[in-house]
């Protein structure tokens, strides 16, 4: 906000004085006002260069300025409001009138014209050195050092034995779905409230995704509602050839019971942590409480090699075989050779160079998201519509996205606070459409707890608010700043 006295002049302002204040201020322009305060008009250097042309000196005052219409902007306008005003008038400038048809704010276009993205990379100088080592020595193509390295460096921070660096999280959970067995027919029990890479992997296989509601202590999957999914298979005489447990947001699911279950009736579980690396339950590392654990590094996770992921295990050959398939399933041969289907999903040395930079911030990172979490949540404590993603006892959170539900006694919807936020340049996201509403699984099965669904609800109410880890304290009070204004 710019001192508007500092930028007023009146009628009797000499132009020395206008100009000294041009000078002063950088603002590239005056605001010329009444004796009663009102505005009249703007005033720009080469409007006093006219007045000295036409004969004016420098200390006669500005009683001759002619009145133009200048172009302005009733406060309470948004951001795409202003953007669109400068951009149709070719200005970059633009004051702020009250209902008093007074001045309140000048606003400059390189403060407004800033979009406050959702998520974005957050990068230092130790990636770019790992990229640099795999030029120097030539290790360009798919495996090398770096990921070597950060395959083990990643196995050692979250304890588990082994891992393998891949393409993507979705190739991650893929290969760990084939070997685990998951063949033509099979069903596999999965995370309704997710993206859909969680489940898209299963229809690779040939296999039917059946969805499990989430529940209200963690918004992951439902302990109660995956035990009706198998009490309902064991009386219909099958059982999935595995559960997909998703951990969303930097939030762990509470695997405890899930475990529980899923041993009871002998199924395995992958855990897709692709969203909650750095998160923790009951002081160990999420991701590896399954079979096979999956890590995504896409561009907008808590750490990202542009795009990436890892599979990890304490099973040895598990991690093996994953390798094997993710380079085409080449057999150990002089020559080409191959005795089944493989995939190209290794990943390539210079990407994880970038990884290996990323994870050595890996703990300041979250901690930068777990502030900008706490922030939104102590600066609108006061409304009492909105309700915070809960963090039970047993969860240490990243808080990857900072995940809220605006109620419906607010008087505003989800989809309609969306779009408000997205006039002011602010991008924000609704939580995930829950996998069993999307038009592509259309048919399958799927088990709540035996009430309504939550994950339905959390879906139409709930939103995803910016959330990097290099937000600065003015871009999280801008957010707070906007949402008040519709939620007050």
């Amino acid at each position: 906000m710019h001192d508007i006295d500092t930028l007023t002049v009146n009628r009797k302002t000499s132009l020395r004085e206008a100009l000294s204040k041009l000078d002063q201020t950088g603002a590239g322009l005056l605001l010329l006002v009444a004796t009663d305060g009102c505005f009249e008009r703007t005033v720009t250097d080469g409007d006093l260069r006219r007045l000295l042309l036409k004969g004016a000196s420098l200390d006669s005052s500005l009683e001759h300025m002619p009145l133009k219409q200048s172009h302005v902007i009733a406060q309470g306008a948004t951001r795409r409001d202003v953007l669109d005003r400068m951009n149709q008038h070719g200005i970059n400038h633009l004051p702020v009138i009250d209902e008093n048809n007074q001045v309140v704010d000048v606003l400059d276009r390189k403060e407004i014209d800033t979009q406050i993205l959702l998520s974005t990379p957050h990068m230092g100088d130790a990636e770019r050195e790992y990229v640099e080592e795999a030029f120097r020595t030539n290790w360009i193509a798919p495996l090398g050092p770096n990921v070597d390295a950060f395959e083990r460096e990643l196995a050692e921070k979250v304890g588990i034995s082994h891992a393998a660096a891949l393409s993507s999280g979705t190739a991650a959970i893929h290969l760990g779905l084939r070997i685990l067995g998951v063949r033509q027919g099979d069903k596999v029990f999965c995370s309704t409230l997710t993206f859909a890479a969680s489940a898209y992997p299963i229809v690779y296989q040939g296999a039917e995704p059946v969805f499990i509601d989430s529940d209200e202590n963690s918004w992951n999957m439902s302990p109660m509602a995956l035990e009706c999914a198998f009490e309902v298979a064991r009386k219909e005489g099958w059982m999935p050839k595995a559960v997909i447990v998703v951990s969303l947001y930097g939030q762990s699911a509470d695997m405890d019971p899930l475990m529980s279950l899923c041993e009871r009736y002998g199924v395995p579980v992958l855990e897709d942590a692709a969203e909650s690396l750095g998160a923790s339950y009951k002081g160990k590392a999420s991701g590896t409480f399954g079979r096979i654990g999956v890590y995504s590094f896409n561009g907008n996770k808590i750490i990202t090699t542009s795009g990436g992921g890892m599979l990890v295990s304490d099973n040895a050959d598990i991690v093996s075989r994953a390798r094997y398939l993710a380079t085409q399933a080449r057999d150990p041969a002089p020559h080409y050779q191959h005795s089944e289907i493989g995939f190209n999903y290794r990943m390539s040395n210079i990407l994880a160079g970038v990884g290996r930079g990323q994870f050595h911030v890996l703990d300041s990172r979250v901690k930068a998201r777990r502030e900008v979490f706490a922030s939104y949540r102590n600066e609108l404590s006061d409304i009492p519509e909105i309700t915070w993603m809960p963090e039970p006892d047993w969860s240490y959170s990243t808080h990857w996205l900072t995940a809220c539900t605006i109620s419906p006694s607010s008087g505003i919807t989800r989809v309609e606070l969306t779009q408000r936020m997205a006039a002011d340049l602010i991008e924000v996201r609704p939580l995930w459409k829950p996998m069993h509403l999307q038009p592509v699984f259309d048919g399958c099965r799927y088990f709540t707890a035996g009430g309504d669904s939550v994950s339905d609800r959390l879906f139409e109410q709930g939103l995803c608010l910016p959330s990097g880890s290099n937000m600065m304290p003015d871009q999280v009070g801008r957010v707070v700043s906007v949402i008040r204004k519709y939620l007050r």
